[in-house]
């Protein structure tokens, strides 16, 4: 079958034809449907050797959809013939965290030697992948693989960010979202759908600020030099009660800092290939400003999540590529390119 596989430090992605995986005890055999591209693989391959921790060659993709086509001996709880999206954080299962349901926290992952796919055991980026547990499989019924695939990470993330925010999203209260693209368009609608918020979006560019404005952003601020002080203009003098970053720069984490009110929430979502922290302190930031650093989200958030699709909430940009057009695909993500999502359809 063909893959798309990350084989050289420092390499590009390539296209290649590896064997037909066959799923073992307990394990699901997908075909796949549609994989999203994201900007967590970039960070991956931009890894210096000494800490590339993820295995070569890696099959990539982390975000996964497909149809059920073969049960591994003991595997229950999904029927072949079923369409389904892929949760990626897998966990040990019977830990304090993963019997949440929140198997992105697991404390025995990296004991175990337990692998999301695409970072680390083979993604989905192939014509068929192997999911270790079908608890790891949320059955999509009739929505569209493609505009279903991105809420796996790109949904989830900032869903997961967002609900842990959401008691300050008061009548009167507002958000500020860093970076439109594949997370941070979704963010905007997940901000609308679920609080009162009033939703300021950021870019570097005037099609991705149409794109927030399309998706419900009520203000869009060009992310430059003058940011910190437009996004102020806009909100009347105030700081924002939650700022989202989902670039994780230098740059806009000093944004997010700078627009940050009394007793917000900033979170960090973004992960930037140059190092980057923010400056806490007394002086440095807002009286009571707390800064989080989550991690993907919960089997239960992605639940919630396809019910809302389910609803119609979501207006999913994608850009779709074949697997032989999976290397450009990647090309135009690291040069900022995308609108959107970029989906790889097998």
């Amino acid at each position: 079958m063909r893959a798309v596989q990350y084989r050289t430090i420092g390499g590009a992605p390539e296209v290649v034809e590896v064997e037909k995986p066959a799923p073992g005890p307990g394990q699901v055999l997908l075909e796949v449907t549609a994989a999203g591209i994201c900007h967590s693989d970039d960070f991956v391959m931009s890894l210096p050797a000494e800490q590339y921790t993820y295995g070569l060659p890696l099959t990539l993709g982390h975000e996964g959809a497909g149809r059920v086509v073969e049960l591994g001996p003991g595997a229950e709880g999904v029927e072949v013939g079923t369409n389904v999206v892929v949760y990626g954080p897998w966990g040990c299962g019977v830990c304090h965290a993963c019997a949440q349901g929140k198997e992105n926290y697991c404390s025995r992952a990296a004991e175990l030697g337990i692998h999301p796919p695409g970072l680390g055991a083979p993604g989905a980026l192939a014509e068929y992948m192997v999911v270790d547990s079908p608890r790891h499989l949320v059955p999509i019924g009739d929505l569209d693989p493609v505009k279903t695939v991105p809420l796996t990470d790109a949904g989830l993330t900032p869903y997961h960010a967002i609900k842990r925010s959401l008691g300050k999203l008061r009548a009167g209260s507002s958000a500020v979202v860093i970076g439109t693209g594949g997370l941070g368009h979704l963010a905007i609608q997940i901000l609308r759908a679920l609080s009162p918020a009033r939703v300021v979006a950021l870019d570097v560019t005037q099609d991705k600020l149409a794109l927030a404005t399309a998706v419900g952003a009520h203000e869009v601020v060009l992310s430059d030099a003058d940011a910190a002080a437009n996004v102020r203009g806009v909100l009347g003098g105030r700081g924002a009660d939650l700022v989202l970053d989902f670039v994780g720069a230098q740059p806009t984490i000093d944004t997010a800092m700078a627009v940050a009110g009394v007793e917000s929430d900033v979170t960090i979502v973004g992960i930037s290939n140059s190092p980057a922290a923010a400056q806490v302190g007394f002086f440095r930031q807002a009286y009571e400003a707390s800064v989080a650093v989550p991690y993907w989200g919960s089997r239960g958030e992605l639940i919630e999540l396809v019910e809302l699709a389910h609803q119609g909430v979501f207006d999913v940009h994608t850009e779709t590529f074949s697997i032989e057009q999976a290397p450009t695909a990647y090309e135009r993500l690291h040069a900022g390119t995308l609108t959107g999502r970029a989906v790889v359809v097998p």
